[in-house]
């Protein structure tokens, strides 16, 4: 009997693609403790103001929420400690290149579980301008507009 494969967002970062362009996207796996993986798999996790950087050869996800485990105790985490991403060495070698360049970050889109194994999609990501903004929400509206009279007449 094979196993099914579950691959359900236990956490979105639905700001992130609304402030970045989104060039490349790429899967790490996360190391966690214990606590932090009972309370990811409840979905205790915020993605908003993370980000991911590359130090000494390793690549780590930093200032990311995961609420405390409620029957943790003692043994419980801390909450905002960073956490370090499992990428193979090219990948990270080549994300330390793509993020030397001026204005590009790494942000984890969402957080996910993979044959039981937690993973973050991380975005290789260059930052909007205000303009950018404004008209992503416009394309938005018009494309919704579209929809709705194709909707209505069709």
């Amino acid at each position: 009997m094979k196993k099914q494969v579950k691959n359900s967002a236990l956490a979105q970062n639905k700001k992130a693609r609304h402030d970045y362009n989104i060039l490349e996207t790429v899967e790490a796996g996360l190391v966690l403790t214990g606590t932090e993986i009972k309370s990811v798999r409840a979905s205790r996790i915020n993605l908003k103001d993370g980000y991911a950087q590359i130090h000494n050869g390793e690549a780590w996800l930093m200032n990311v929420h995961i609420s405390e485990y409620d029957q943790g105790n003692r043994f419980n985490h801390d909450p905002l400690r960073p956490r370090k991403l499992l990428l193979h060495k090219k990948e990270i070698n080549k994300l330390a290149g793509q993020t030397s360049q001026q204005g590009i970050t790494l942000v984890p889109l969402k957080v996910y579980l993979k044959n039981g194994f937690a993973k973050v999609l991380l975005g290789v990501a260059k930052g909007k301008h205000e303009y950018d903004k404004r008209e992503t929400i416009k394309r938005r509206d018009q494309e919704r507009e579209i929809r709705r009279t194709l909707k209505n007449y069709g």
